[in-house]
């Protein structure tokens, strides 16, 4: 990324271009989306399917089918292939549950993004819980995924990475990403 992200809709600074702080910077928005996503749910449950819902779904929809994506595009590309080399059986087995996970995730995903561009496009046949069932599911899925990452498979592949290392993973994530924005 060229030195700026969005997080809640403000730019977010890097002072470098070092790779962790764009996956971490992804997992800020993510809990943002995670959170729109909730109160869509509610927001549905009070007022129905209004602007502001068809601007939430829309918002939720932008993120997760783009850069979510991405994100765990790139944490297959650059982070589990060294963790999986790992002689740690146990960081081994987080490393296959993540990506289990990034399955899940996808197919949870593809069902919910079905009923959400539904309700984006002023469409009928939505279906409120299942969109409340498969949002507590997808949020916590998430959380719990964002959490086993953040407390052991990212620190552990930082440490096994050279400065130079996380860097050069940086440019080639943000640009990347540039690609696929421009490709849109």
């Amino acid at each position: 990324m060229s030195g700026a992200a969005i997080s809640n809709g403000k730019p977010e600074r890097y002072t470098t271009r070092d790779g962790f702080e764009i996956l971490d910077s992804c997992h800020r928005q993510m809990l943002g989306a995670l959170d729109t996503l909730a109160a869509l749910v509610k927001h549905l449950e009070l007022h129905g399917g209004d602007d502001a819902a068809r601007a939430m779904a829309a918002e939720v929809l932008k993120f997760f089918s783009t850069t979510a994506r991405h994100h765990h595009e790139d944490e297959e590309r650059y982070i589990f292939p060294k963790a999986l080399a790992s002689p740690d059986p146990e960081m081994v087995q987080t490393v296959l549950r993540l990506q289990q996970d990034h399955h899940w995730i996808e197919e949870d995903w593809m069902e919910l993004s079905a009923h959400l561009e539904a309700l984006k496009a002023g469409q009928s046949w939505w279906d409120p819980a299942l969109l409340r069932e498969g949002s507590e599911i997808f949020i916590a899925l998430l959380h719990d995924h964002m959490v086993l990452e953040e407390s052991s498979i990212y620190p552990a592949a930082r440490t096994r990475m050279l400065p130079t290392e996380r860097q050069a993973m940086g440019r080639e994530m943000a640009a990347r990403h540039r690609a696929g924005r421009s490709a849109r």
